[in-house]
Parts: structure tokens; sequence; C-alpha cells
């Protein structure tokens, strides 16, 4: 058994169960702890880190996966989340992912999303997004999500594109003993 902590609820849980079943790993092996808010995750008395310390020793979990939006600052994101899994003594069977645009290093999953659309139709998109002057970054990411399921219906995700390999590698490592 495996568990992957992510922020959001079921939008992020959805996207990996996804990209598990393109990958051919079985999902089902898979204990998805959503973390809420980026702070949860550096927050060592958040309640999910009780319930998976819990069923570390229950189930048991052989390995841990951290995916973690960079937001603003990719390298405070990482020290911060090194810190967090040290003090929860789970160095030795975690790993951890931090979601962003590759150029940049800013930005969440979406920013992956997106960088893997063509650009033409990535332009279309960011356009939309500017116009439309939301200021909220999550609801920004939510309706990113919609506008690209509505857009490409029939192929949600280019997985095949090189801005994933990180992340579905990450995903493989988890299911390699």
């Amino acid at each position: 058994m495996y568990a992957i902590l992510h922020e959001g609820k079921s939008i992020d849980k959805s996207f990996f169960q996804l990209l598990l079943d393109n990958l051919k790993l079985d999902k089902d092996a898979v204990r998805f702890y959503g973390m809420g808010t980026k702070s949860n995750f550096f927050n060592v008395e958040h309640i999910q880190y009780k319930t998976l310390k819990d069923d570390i020793l229950d189930t048991p979990i052989s390995k841990v996966l951290f995916i973690i939006d960079a937001d603003e600052s990719f390298e405070n994101t990482k020290e911060k989340l090194k810190k967090t899994i040290e003090e929860l003594g789970l160095n030795e069977i975690s790993d951890f992912y931090i979601a962003c645009n590759q150029e940049t290093e800013k930005g969440y999953l979406e920013s992956i999303i997106l960088s893997s659309l063509p650009n033409e139709q990535k332009e279309c998109i960011e356009n939309f997004l500017k116009c439309s002057e939301f200021k909220s970054k999550t609801h920004d990411k939510s309706i990113l999500n919609e506008i690209y399921k509505k857009a490409y219906p029939n192929a949600p995700y280019d997985f095949s594109h090189k801005n994933f390999n990180e992340l579905k590698q990450k995903l493989q490592n988890l299911f390699n003993n």
C-alpha cells in the first residue's frame, strides 16, 4: 500500500488517479490524503498526518509521496517540506514532487497542465484568464482545470508531454520496492 499526500481535495485526487491509470499503476493500492491548503503540509500536527501515521502502522503503507505546489517559491517550498518530512520521521519512506512551471519554478499543478498544451491553445486559455480578472488563485486554478476539461474533453491531458516526465517517474518509483 502507498500514500499520496496532495493539496486540494477531489480535483487533484482525480488528476492523480487518471495519471496512475495512464501509467497502468494500481490506483487501488494508493491511499490519498487531501491536505487542503499548502500551509497544512507544514503543520506536523495536522490531522491527516496522524491518520497517515496510523495507516503506516495498520496497513502498512510502505511508501509516501508528497505532491505540493511551488506557488511563488520552489526553493522555499522544498526546504519547508524537507523539514516537515524529517520532523514526521518519514525520511526513509518518503519522496516529494513540487508542481510548477519548469521554466519559472513557480506555479502549481495546473501550470504543468497548461504547459503541456500547444502554444495556440495555451494562449487562448491564458488570455481568457487575464481578461476574466479572477482574483483568487484557488478559484483561478479550478477555473483553469474546468476550461481545460471542457475545451479538450476527448484528450483531457497529454501525459506524453515531457513536462509530466518527472511526476510520472515519481509515481512509478512509488510502486517500485
